[in-house]
């Protein structure tokens, strides 16, 4: 995976020159996290998740509690994939094409090693065993991203925004969420429905 491209190269030689974009790669970019990143990365709420193929493209929000994503190694992190609308937009693109962006981003004014932004290109995989979900109260399954490209933001442009409470939605332990209200819709209700009448048999046998 190359950090800059032919199209990339072509508009820095056009407008301000490649100078600036060949110290950034040599001072900012960096292929293992530091202290800053983990920091950054392990204190999240949430993180938009980038994927494409030839034929989709699709951009995502993923989100959780604090820690709920965590770097796992020395250019490897990892979060639990939850309940969503099983269209399986990214992971579908990710079981064809496993290269991904990540992007991070505080709206609270706190900053890492001057950073308020956090961009992570590399390969992701999915792991749906036993032992990958142990512990993750509400996990379907882990997704793994290996980095190849760590590159941190000034905060510049970035808003100021409160910080509220976490979404009453996000597994934890000993705590079972409410269904979304697009689970009650006319055009999917009966879907859940059937398959909580279902589950419930299973129990009840």
């Amino acid at each position: 995976m190359v950090y800059y491209h032919d199209g990339m190269r072509q508009l820095q030689d056009k407008y301000e020159g490649r100078k600036v974009a060949d110290r950034l790669e040599t001072h900012r970019m960096r292929k293992v996290f530091n202290s800053a990143d983990r920091e950054f990365i392990n204190s999240t709420p949430f993180f938009f998740l980038s994927t494409a193929t030839p034929d989709s493209v699709d951009c995502s929000f993923k989100g959780g509690e604090p820690g709920f994503i965590r770097v796992i190694g020395d250019n490897v992190l990892a979060w639990p994939d939850y309940d969503g609308n099983r269209m399986y937009r990214s992971l579908g693109n990710i079981s064809v094409n496993p290269r991904v962006g990540l992007l991070f981003i505080r709206f609270d004014q706190v900053q890492f090693n001057n950073a308020a932004r956090l961009r992570i290109n590399g390969l992701a995989e999915i792991d749906e065993s036993a032992e990958a979900l142990e512990g993750l109260p509400g996990a379907k399954r882990l997704i793994r991203v290996t980095a190849e490209h760590i590159f941190p933001n000034c905060p510049r442009y970035i808003p100021t925004l409160a910080s509220e409470e976490a979404s009453v939605y996000v597994p934890k332990d000993g705590y079972t969420p409410p269904d979304p209200d697009w689970k009650s819709m006319d055009f999917v209700e009966d879907v859940f429905a059937a398959e909580k009448l279902s589950a419930q048999k299973k129990k009840d046998d």
